[in-house]
């Protein structure tokens, strides 16, 4: 009976060690299956050195539906300003300029496109910043100056790196900011704050001028 207790105790310390082993392998290739999927994902992000690039780049700058039919402009990787792409629908795309340091794509309503030409114009001139708008604030109050359907929306994407995914045309660390363009409109017509009052809230720039827009400012993903 002694010897019977002796063999029961024993298969029962073997069954428990193999047991043991078996968690530790499962946990081991848990381990490795979880370090294999962070390399996978890892992303290759690439310089912006050909126009195709930097359309599909400055297109992120466009509602997602609309990007497929945009007119895109802008200086290519020669440095001339000429249509990059041609489109037919609302909106018009600002291409980042690739002399330039980080990344700054826009996409306009057409309709704005005389006032961004003009002051396109009056920069070429040599124009300094407080002079094109004192311009166009003349301009536009006289009627020269077309500024387009009020409430027409202005998409900025913008960001310090200029380091791209060719998988999804992001940029990385890029972010969105919208502008609504409402000529001469002010704090009281609109009932905004001239001053944002916190991260993420709306409010009015250049109230009471041909600039009035309203100024929106999403948070980073990662916020």
């Amino acid at each position: 009976m002694k010897r019977f207790l002796v063999v029961i105790a024993l298969a029962g310390a073997l069954i428990s060690c193999k047991n043991t082993g078996e968690s530790k392998k499962d946990t081991d290739d848990s381990a490795t299956t979880e370090s294999n999927t962070v390399e996978q994902v890892e992303t290759n992000y690439v310089p912006i050195d050909s126009d195709e690039a930097l359309i599909a780049a400055s297109l992120m700058a466009a509602p997602e539906e609309s990007r497929a039919e945009c007119k895109v402009i802008g200086y290519n990787m020669a440095g001339e300003f000429v249509t990059l792409r041609e489109g037919d629908n609302e909106f018009i795309v600002l291409a980042d300029d690739p002399k330039k340091s980080g990344f700054n794509a826009a996409c306009y309503h057409k309709s704005l496109e005389p006032f961004m030409a003009r002051g396109r114009e009056l920069r070429a001139e040599g124009k300094t910043g407080p002079e094109i708008f004192d311009i166009r604030e003349q301009e536009a109050k006289s009627g020269k100056l077309d500024m387009g359907k009020p409430g027409t929306t202005l998409h900025i994407y913008y960001g310090e790196s200029d380091q791209y995914n060719p998988e999804t045309h992001e940029v990385e660390g890029a972010q969105y900011r919208y502008v609504v363009y409402l000529p001469f409109a002010t704090a009281e017509s609109t009932g905004l704050p001239e001053k944002p009052v916190g991260p993420n809230h709306p409010w009015i720039m250049n109230p009471g001028t041909h600039r009035a827009h309203i100024m929106i400012s999403p948070l980073p993903d990662d916020k």
